[in-house]
């Protein structure tokens, strides 16, 4: 995986943890440097720290199933994608909530970064270096979610559907990418 496919996949997990930031930004009255820092610092760690799980959980099971290794990374990618579009529709609006209590943060950043954990699998069948891609995603994740809680003061809750959609859609691609240069039929 190239550095561009990496950025493009960091940015599309990164867009759970980004609505949820705007949504901080929305809930706090007064944004400062250190409020933006302690969102991004949570939702950059655990974006991080869920691909280093999955990818070592999924090199345990890696000799087992080599074989339809794309397949589980076109499935895993498409339905996290799907996931994302579906939720971006729903009705349910999560309450404004300006805590950054430990508790609430802890539930929020698990929350916003399973589907990395499922990424992480995939990982484990692709030519990733791990240390180098979860650093990435932290880094990415806690620079969108820092920007997220300054736009969601500024702006609300207006673009928070949008960029749930554009991160499933990129996450649908990559997995559709990974299944057709598996396949041969294209090669980047």
């Amino acid at each position: 995986m190239g550095i561009v496919e990496l950025f493009i996949l960091a940015v599309g997990l990164s867009m759970d943890a980004f609505a949820v930031s705007v949504c901080k930004g929305l809930a706090l009255n007064k944004i400062t440097v250190k409020n933006a820092a302690i969102v991004g610092m949570w939702f950059g760690g655990f974006q991080a720290l869920m691909p280093a799980i999955g990818y070592f959980l999924g090199v345990q099971f890696k000799d087992y199933i080599t074989s339809i290794d794309h397949w589980i990374a076109f499935i895993l990618l498409c339905l996290i994608g799907v996931n994302m579009i579906k939720e971006s529709f729903s009705k349910d609006e999560e309450g404004e909530d300006a805590s950054l209590e430990i508790k609430t943060m802890l539930l929020l950043a698990i929350a916003t970064s399973i589907d990395a954990l499922a990424v992480g699998v995939t990982f484990a069948f692709l030519n990733v270096n791990i240390l180098y891609a979860v650093i990435f995603i932290g880094i990415t994740t806690f620079a969108l979610s820092m920007a997220g809680v300054k736009i969601g003061n500024v702006f609300g809750m207006k673009y928070k559907s949008k960029a749930e959609i554009v991160g499933g859609l990129i996450l649908i691609l990559l997995g559709i990418k990974i299944l057709l240069e598996h396949l041969g039929v294209i090669n980047f």
